[in-house]
């Protein structure tokens, strides 16, 4: 017997790269740090000029150029390893980002690369992430990608061997590293760990309040949880602590990356 409020939906062909993704990913060497980074500062300065301008300002726009620009103090970790063991090393940041947009009445997570986000201002970054959001047919996949998605499990997986074996072409089609969010804004902390096809991947989760310690006072401060996962195959221990503290010091002191970044 059948509950009649039940449904049953045709599996979401869009669904199929993620899940070709997530089983190739599973096989690689990652490790993840668990870090919490005090937004405080910066999301103030987010909601001062959104009242001083009245144009809101991407989050996500602030964590990519934070990203990009660390990133470039620790170049060694924008890269893939290939196949014949050589660590690939790329000038460019491009940062993959998910980015909601409604496609055919739903609402979907579809990829979007910005590219060089290292020698990009933060504005030119929100613009961007703005108008693939607003404009969701620029989105939608070619019919070379469609036909893709179409092919059996096995022969569609071998796309995300790509990394190792084409870095540079795994780069034109998906970027150097990648940011994904699981709870962005969500009520409260919390991490979120997925395997990645990256050297780097930053996994955002939520924002909680907590006491913090500011000059010696106690106050209440605003913590975001962030994930970040390694490909340990290509990046030691202590490269990735530095790479991390630096993307700490970014986010939570913005004054230096506010400054040099056009609005």
């Amino acid at each position: 017997m059948t509950d009649q409020r039940d449904t049953i939906e045709p599996f979401p062909i869009q669904r199929r790269g993620t899940v070709d993704a997530m089983r190739t990913a599973g096989r690689r060497s990652v490790v993840h740090g668990l870090v919490e980074f005090d937004v405080t500062e910066a999301r103030r300065r987010i909601d001062d000029r959104e009242e001083r301008t009245g144009t809101e300002l991407s989050f996500t726009a602030f964590l990519v150029l934070c990203l990009a620009r660390a990133l470039d103090d620790h170049p060694q970790i924008n890269a893939y390893r290939d196949w014949r063991g050589r660590i690939v090393q790329f000038d460019d940041v491009d940062v993959m980002v998910i980015i909601e947009v409604e496609i055919d009445g739903k609402r979907i997570g579809v990829p979007h690369v910005i590219r060089a986000a290292n020698r990009r201002s933060l504005q030119s970054i929100h613009d961007e992430i703005r108008r693939a959001q607003r404009d969701p047919d620029e989105r939608q996949q070619s019919g070379i990608a469609s036909l893709a998605v179409r092919l059996p499990g096995p022969v569609r997986r071998l796309f995300f061997r790509l990394p190792q074996w084409f870095p540079r072409r795994w780069k034109r089609v998906a970027g150097t590293v990648a940011v994904s969010s699981v709870g962005m804004f969500g009520t409260g902390g919390g991490w979120g760990i997925t395997p990645t096809n990256y050297t780097l991947q930053l996994t955002v989760g939520g924002i909680g309040q907590k006491p913090g310690v500011v000059n010696g006072d106690i106050e209440p401060r605003e913590y975001l949880s962030i994930t970040a996962t390694f490909d340990h195959d290509v990046v030691d221990g202590a490269p990735a602590t530095r790479f991390v503290r630096r993307l700490k010091e970014l986010v939570e002191e913005p004054e230096a990356l506010y400054r040099d970044s056009s609005y």
